[in-house]
């Protein structure tokens, strides 16, 4: 884009420039972290020794749909395998999200950053189901309307289009109501009462060290929070499109709150990802106030040298607005499903929708009340047993709740799910205790500590345990964070014959 081409913008308190420049370096680091995590675990889980092989899953996908599985499970992994592909679409990742951080052809590395993400989440089963894992594609698709398109746009502030800044606006509205307004449609009994608060930090999926203090705190507090909790989820987002003053306070009240989730849990990226969006609604004179607050050096408000806008052909937008606002409306708790719309508008849903794009939100819509929890044991003589440990869930009463987020264990997390509901639910489960019989290199990769370095277990046993926190007085006295209590056998002793 030439200099001849720019047109006269606004002042800066109504542009987002240096608002959108902030927003997808955030956003980069957030695909960084979610690649390079992946990858990580890449082998153990989905890899051809994983627990659930990505190549025997498209197989069966496959011999079920016939050709149109192409379409209705859209990955780059039908062209080109998955056993080494996978590995090359991670790495394919943090080198996009390292190139989009430099800003070095923006647009273009978020739609790849976009191809990379969908071909994995579609052949990640249940590793790679998470919320945050749609509200990733998401956000990435919808920034590429904000980006522009010029190879090296170096460290020039662009200014993005207004409608696609309305759409990750109304994408942030949805993401925060819509979390609010499914508590509290679930009936959860929890909920309506503002208890919650007392069971969440002691039987959230992966609590960390100030989640055992938060939970020492009165009833009386935690349904404070609650109710403050409520109170920002459901009326603060609208204030997303009031004039500057409110749409700030309300930008930063919800930032405020993710800030809150991200200290007392393990949310991998969530938190992350939805604080950029968060920083997105405040406009370049406030970041230019407080950038020249902590340089002590004065940014001249109606600065426009330096900066183009983006212009995008109207039918893309429309097309993208119109889909958005489609989804929206069939997200919403309260929607007529009788509601009749246009065969081929209903058409044009049903082939976005294998690709994870626009998705429903909510958080949390039932709350968890105990704390079931696996633990994995083996045995040479079906007598003496000894424990797996995982890195990062519960597990040695003694180990105190770890820090791991951004970075996510699926595993782990999937674990959670798993000791909430039946074995019949969960076969993959049966998968992994097969693997520690056979003693799988790549699966018990995925372990804190074997207890059969040398040779693997004969006999294998899943325990299920309900787990509570200790009070600080006893942890004072005991050194223990949780004690535990047998429930029952999730998969009793068994060997592979």
């Amino acid at each position: 884009m030439t200099a001849s081409s720019s047109i006269p913008l606004p002042d800066a308190r109504n542009r987002f420039a240096l608002s959108a420049a902030i927003f997808l370096r955030l956003l980069a680091l957030t695909h960084f972290i979610a690649f390079l995590s992946i990858w990580t675990q890449l082998s153990g889980l989905i890899g051809p020794h994983g627990i659930l092989p990505a190549s025997d899953f498209l197989r069966r996908v496959h011999d079920q749909i016939d050709a149109s599985a192409y379409f209705r499970l859209p990955t780059l992994c039908w062209l080109f395998g998955t056993d080494t592909f996978l590995n090359v679409l991670c790495a394919a990742g943090v080198a996009l999200s390292l190139l989009l951080f430099a800003n070095v052809a923006p647009a273009l590395c978020l739609a790849l950053l976009w191809a990379c993400y969908l071909s994995l989440v579609n052949v990640g089963q249940i590793f790679l189901g998470f919320q945050w894992d749609a509200l990733l594609l998401e956000t990435t698709f919808l920034a590429i309307f904000l980006a522009p398109w010029s190879l090296l746009p170096r460290w020039r502030l662009v200014e993005p289009p207004r409608f696609a800044h309305l759409l990750l606006r109304w994408l942030l509205f949805r993401l925060m109501f819509l979390s609010g307004v499914v508590k509290l449609s679930s009936g959860d009994p929890t909920w309506r009462d503002l208890t919650a608060l007392s069971f969440h930090y002691e039987t959230q999926p992966l609590p960390n060290p100030l989640a055992f203090w938060m939970h020492a705190l009165t009833p009386a507090v935690h349904r404070a929070c609650c109710a403050g909790m409520f109170t920002i989820e459901l009326l603060v987002p609208f204030f997303l499109f009031a004039p500057r003053p409110l749409r700030h306070n309300a930008a930063l009240l919800l930032a405020s709150l993710q800030l809150v989730v991200a200290l007392t849990g393990n949310f991998a990226f969530f938190n992350l990802l939805s604080i950029a969006l968060c920083l997105l609604a405040l406009d370049d004179a406030w970041w230019h106030s407080v950038l020249a607050a902590f340089r002590r050096k004065s940014f001249p408000p109606n600065e426009t040298s330096s900066i183009r806008p983006v212009r995008w052909p109207w039918p893309s937008f429309a097309a993208a607005g119109l889909v958005v606002a489609y989804t929206s409306i069939l997200a919403a708790p309260a929607f007529d499903r009788t509601l009749r719309w246009p065969a081929w508008f209903d058409s044009a849903v049903s082939v976005v929708g294998p690709f994870n794009t626009f998705n429903n939100y909510g958080l949390f819509a039932v709350m968890t009340t105990s704390r079931p929890e696996l633990i994995f044991e083996g045995s040479d003589d079906a007598r003496d047993w000894l424990a797996y440990e995982f890195p990062y869930k519960p597990g040695d009463l003694a180990r105190h709740p770890p820090i791991v987020a951004p970075l996510q264990p699926r595993l782990d997390w999937q674990l959670w799910f798993a000791a909430l509901g039946p074995p019949g639910q969960n076969p993959w489960v049966l998968s992994l205790c097969e693997h520690l019989l056979r003693g799988s290199p790549a699966v018990l990769a995925l372990f804190e500590k074997n207890p059969f370095p040398q040779n693997p277990p004969r006999y294998v046993r899943v325990v299920r345990y309900d787990y509570h926190f200790t009070t600080p007085a006893e942890r004072a006295r005991t050194g223990r964070w949780w004690r535990r209590t047998p429930l029952d056998f999730y998969v009793p002793p068994s060997s592979l014959r």
